[in-house]
């Protein structure tokens, strides 16, 4: 899907790693939220409190999740999921733009 139809848009920006991560929440009808965003050249760790699915637009990243020794690689239409409560790192070296679905 390349839109969201009926959503609302927080205006105010979710900025991250002094400006390496920039998003904005949508909300939709049934309460959900989503998060679009954009990450700069940069290697990150992000923690989390519910579980995330990390569903890459455009541009690719590698990514360890805690408790794991190896990396994996992401590109545009792949997706991948983190357990809430936890954390993974995350390695972009082009612009990523991504969807964080949580729950």
């Amino acid at each position: 899907m390349s839109t969201f139809d009926n959503v609302s848009i927080v205006k105010q920006a979710n900025i991250y790693f002094d400006g390496k991560c920039v998003s904005h929440t949508i909300q939709f009808a049934d309460g959900t939220k989503k998060t679009v965003g954009v990450i700069l050249p940069s290697a990150l760790v992000f923690n989390t409190g519910s579980p995330e699915v990390m569903e890459t637009v455009s541009g690719s990243c590698r990514v360890r999740l805690k408790g794991e020794s190896d990396w994996s690689s992401y590109a545009a239409g792949q997706s991948f999921e983190v357990p809430g409560n936890s954390s993974f790192e995350i390695a972009c070296d082009e612009p990523y733009h991504y969807v964080c679905h949580f729950g």
